[in-house]
């Protein structure tokens, strides 16, 4: 099982250019672990992906435009960067709370705050436009296959973490930390990935989720 980083959330070193950490809480609540799994969908899900679709739509139409502004200038707006970083975080507050990585309730908007997650990605002045390029054309073959053959197996090990980890919480109030370490790490991975393909770095997303 791999280790998460000790960083304290919303501290960022200057040094680091990428941050995705979840805290592993001491105890984990029983009662909000029954709550999010018979109702979450509908007080945590419906609410917060009602918004989010709208989000979503408006992140691609944004990436459209910042895609060609990179290709022309070699830089990607502040304000969509901002934008789709934001849009990052409250999706990883949501699915932080669903997969009962901690409780609480996930906080709204883009500027939502999180003293439980924690996720940082550096503004890069300039981007390359050969590597835009690079990815708008063979990014499928370079990128997302290989990384979603490996993906694939690791999420069959998520499954069976993810379930005992629920029985876990419910009968001891704990979630082992080699298996919260397991979980957090597959969705670094993916963050990854996704800040790769939307051109937010120039860095190539590494095949591990340390």
């Amino acid at each position: 099982m791999e280790e998460t980083s000790t960083q304290t959330m919303e501290q960022v070193n200057p040094s680091q250019d990428f941050i995705f950490d979840i805290v592993h809480q001491d105890s984990y609540s029983r009662g909000q672990l029954l709550l999010r799994t018979f109702f979450g969908f509908f007080y945590i899900m419906i609410p917060h992906a009602f918004l989010l679709w709208f989000m979503t739509i408006a992140s691609l139409f944004l990436k459209f435009i910042a895609w060609w502004a990179v290709l022309i200038t070699a830089k990607d707006p502040k304000s969509f960067f901002d934008f789709q970083l934001g849009l990052l975080k409250w999706s990883t507050r949501v699915s932080a709370r669903m997969l009962n990585l901690v409780d609480g309730y996930p906080s709204f908007g883009l500027n939502g705050v999180d003293d439980k997650t924690n996720v940082y990605v550096a503004y890069p002045e300039t981007l390359s436009r050969g590597t835009l390029l690079l990815r708008a054309f063979l990014g499928f073959i370079y990128v997302y296959i290989p990384h979603g053959i490996c993906l694939l197996f690791r999420f069959i090990g998520l499954y069976f973490v993810v379930l005992i980890a629920w029985w876990a919480i419910l009968i001891v109030g704990k979630y082992p930390k080699g298996m919260h370490n397991y979980v957090v790490g597959t969705f670094r991975w993916i963050m990854r990935l996704n800040i790769y393909m939307s051109f937010m770095t120039d860095k190539y997303p590494p095949f591990s989720g340390k």
